[in-house]
């Protein structure tokens, strides 16, 4: 039997090298998938995939990893995929379904329902640093993934300016904490609105900083979320004594489960 000839990725081709090596090999259309969130401790998660077009069309001036991006140059970066793309979409879970179904089964689900809304079938799949399982096509887990394939770095800058206007937004529906500067990441100033008003429905409860100043992080992390009557309005707990850090615990990969509260927020053909 033939071995097929080995794909050569060339470092001077820089971000498009990898998809242009797979287009030469016959895989036409190739998706990068990519999330934005995954270390906010309150807010959704939001994953997108796109795939560019072959050629000088689908090469975008500027285009990076979205966290080495300016908020400006996102933006503009944004518009010009939602323009050129073949196809894109963009799947928001929010902080409930996170809290329910844990960070990693949420994540891949939302990568892999990125990936299914796309309206041009992917011949090739490129994720951000990890597999995404139950595709139907051939895939690879690229570490750094959004600074190596455009078509990653376009998921990244879909992914995170849609959570940004999303936090933007919840912001002004919960005044105090700062979303519209922190993005729901943790800072001083998010732990010190933590600390003084309690968590609100947009916290990740999961997470033992926002669980601890909710007086829950004895709970099982499934079970932290509390069954609030208002919960449109902010807990007051206090936060004991000792340093807190936004990170997800408990987390073990589970079954893939179905995602009940995701939204195809955005999604286009050209």
């Amino acid at each position: 039997m033939l071995t097929p000839p080995r794909t050569v990725v060339r470092r001077e081709g820089g971000l498009y090298a990898l998809e242009r090596a797979l287009q030469r090999r016959g895989f036409r259309h190739v998706a990068g998938a990519d999330e934005a969130g995954r270390g906010a401790c309150a807010g959704p998660l939001v994953a997108a995939a796109a795939i560019l077009p072959e050629g000088r069309r689908g090469e975008i001036d500027g285009l990076n990893d979205s966290k080495l991006l300016t908020p400006a140059s996102r933006e503009r970066i944004h518009d010009e995929v939602v323009a050129r793309a073949l196809a894109y979409a963009v799947v928001v879970i929010g902080a409930e379904e996170v809290d329910e179904r844990g960070l990693h089964v949420s994540n891949l689900a939302a990568m892999r329902r990125a990936l299914a809304s796309l309206t041009t079938r992917p011949d090739y799949v490129l994720t951000d640093g990890f597999g995404v399982d139950g595709l139907d096509v051939p895939g690879l887990a690229v570490w750094k993934g959004d600074r190596v394939a455009a078509c990653v770095a376009a998921a990244s800058v879909l992914a995170k300016v849609t959570r940004d206007r999303i936090m933007v937004e919840l912001d002004g529906a919960f005044p105090g904490y700062g979303f519209a500067e922190h993005k729901g990441y943790i800072t001083a100033e998010h732990t010190a609105a933590l600390r003084e008003r309690g968590p609100c429905r947009e916290h990740r409860f999961s997470y033992v900083n926002v669980a601890t100043v909710s007086g829950r992080d004895g709970a099982p992390p499934r079970a932290r979320r509390p069954a609030m009557a208002r919960l449109d309005e902010p807990m007051e707990r206090s936060c004991p004594p000792g340093g807190t850090v936004g990170v997800a615990l408990g987390e073990q990969p589970q079954p893939p489960a179905s995602v009940r509260e995701d939204v195809v927020m955005e999604g286009g053909v050209r």
